[in-house]
């Protein structure tokens, strides 16, 4: 064997090498980018939790709450002021995955699960009162989309009634 043909298994050798070091960084990254949507999903379904983990551990605030979504004004200043900052949470959590999903770091159908929930949400009054009177901004983008919710009123009414018919029990 001469030197050019050991030359020439040096490089060949090398470029299967690099193919392969490619291969296994690309599969690297991949195994990140699906570890990093389960840990961005986990952490805002841990927010969620904590928000109904509230709700349905204190009567006196989920009796505030089903008065709220319905009618704001039936509620104190006071009342007003938990109930927004409760609205406040979940529409963090769901700014939160609206940018994942924007990044690709969620996916899709994940993200349509909570765009629907948040049009649910918004088709209740007291939650579109309190987005209108919200006291501090949201991202633009967050914001553009759930302006654009509201003005395609794609919420589900029935739902909210359905709801509302639920939790208010037989008549």
């Amino acid at each position: 064997m001469d030197l050019q043909t050991l030359a020439n298994l040096g490089e060949f050798v090398s470029g299967v090498v690099v193919i392969v070091s490619l291969a296994y960084l690309a599969l690297q990254v991949r195994q990140h980018t699906d570890s990093l949507r389960t840990e961005n999903y986990a952490r805002a379904l841990e927010r969620i939790s904590r928000m109904q983990s509230q709700m349905s551990q204190n009567g006196e605030f989920a009796e505030l709450f089903s008065k709220a979504v319905v009618d704001p004004s039936l509620l104190t200043p006071q009342e007003r002021i938990r109930f927004t900052w409760w609205l406040y949470e979940a529409f963090g959590a769901f700014e939160f995955m609206f940018h994942q999903a924007q990044a690709r770091a969620l996916p899709d159908d994940v993200w349509e699960r909570w765009a629907q929930t948040t049009r649910w949400w918004l088709s209740f009054p007291g939650v579109r009162a309190c987005w209108a009177a919200r006291p501090a901004p949201f991202t633009a983008s967050f914001s553009r989309f759930v302006d654009a919710e509201l003005v395609a009123a794609r919420s589900d009414a029935g739902a909210a009634r359905r709801w509302q018919e639920f939790v208010g029990g037989p008549a």
